[in-house]
């Protein structure tokens, strides 16, 4: 590695992932808010309840992935996302609109 690039300014490039990352969160919140919503005017049937719980904590689990994901682009030289952090993000996502659809059914 060159001198030039240890010493490279990233820029505002930290700045967008984390608000990417802020935004992101904010939409898993309004999906696992929408299927309390669902839940409680569409009757609080047994299953609902589960869909329920199982969103809260699939947005829980993406939670905690952006949260460590945005203390880390804190630093100069962030390190890549990991591979299990973007797995985990990723299974998240898919749980939610998952457990979103089966709220309408």
């Amino acid at each position: 590695m060159t001198a030039a690039a240890a010493d490279r300014d990233p820029g505002l490039q930290p700045e967008r992932t984390r608000l990417a990352w802020r935004r992101t969160t904010l939409s898993a919140t309004v999906v696992a808010l929408l299927a309390v919503r669902q839940a409680l005017h569409g009757g609080a049937t047994q299953a609902a309840l589960i869909a329920v719980s199982l969103s809260a904590l699939a947005w829980l689990g993406f939670l905690v992935v952006a949260h460590r994901r945005m203390l880390r682009m804190e630093a100069a030289r962030p390190a890549p996302l990991a591979p299990r952090g973007a797995l985990t993000a990723t299974l998240c996502t898919v749980a939610l609109a998952v457990f979103a659809a089966a709220m309408l059914f």
